[in-house]
């Protein structure tokens, strides 16, 4: 199958009082997916929402798709709960869980979900490559996981080029910074899932810049 370009807002940076609105919002203005990001207050200093949330928002929008992303120190404690809560692709963190991310992953898959992995800036690229046979997609994040509005990291656009050369088929995703001005490096190294948070939710025209960032991502994958 070929792959997709999929732009994923990341609502941590909507306004949540009004979550279910402002994520409908984006799905109406092209979003392919919401991310929705899970901080545990340990495993990254801040804490968001957890599966309350997202049943909540599941139970307004029926059918769109959710990637929830783990940034949580015991993933393997959550996924009945955003199983529950109907979560398509649950993504979490391997550094926390090195000796049971095969665990995790089974967990994961048999409870109905597809398998994400996420990779800090700091992990090495190698660590996740005896696990991407569990997987569906990889995550490198593009800022240190735990706080919005950061600065892009290009030096991570090596970390997509190995996987995208060495997994042809695989869905890799990026996560942190992404915007307008950073698309280009990120689709050419072949990221093919676009976290976005601020650039697309902040945007005078929502619609315009998920466009953007799609046609951008389309015009490598070809």
């Amino acid at each position: 199958m070929s792959l997709q370009a999929k732009i994923g807002p990341s609502i941590l940076n909507a306004d949540l009082v009004d979550l279910y609105s402002e994520s409908q919002k984006l799905l109406d203005n092209g979003a392919d997916y919401l991310h929705l990001d899970v901080m545990d207050g340990h495993f990254v200093p801040n804490l968001t929402f957890g599966h309350p949330v997202v049943k909540c928002l599941r139970n307004k929008i029926k059918s769109a798709f959710f990637e929830t992303h783990m940034m949580v120190s015991n993933p393997i404690q959550w996924i009945e709960p955003m199983a529950d809560a109907n979560v398509n692709l649950y993504t979490f963190h391997i550094e926390p869980v090195m000796n049971s991310v095969e665990e995790v992953c089974r967990k994961v898959k048999e409870s109905g979900m597809q398998v994400g992995l996420a990779l800090k800036p700091g992990t090495p690229v190698e660590d996740v490559v005896k696990y991407i046979d569990d997987a569906d997609l990889v995550l490198v994040m593009t800022v240190e996981p735990g706080f919005g509005g950061q600065s892009f990291m290009n030096d991570m656009m090596p970390k997509v080029e190995w996987l995208r050369k060495n997994y042809p088929t695989l869905d890799i995703e990026v996560d942190g910074g992404v915007s307008t001005k950073t698309i280009d490096c990120c689709a050419k190294a072949g990221a093919n899932y676009i976290v976005s948070g601020t650039a697309v939710i902040k945007a005078d025209d929502q619609k315009k810049v998920i466009s953007e960032l799609k046609n951008c991502v389309q015009s490598y994958l070809k």
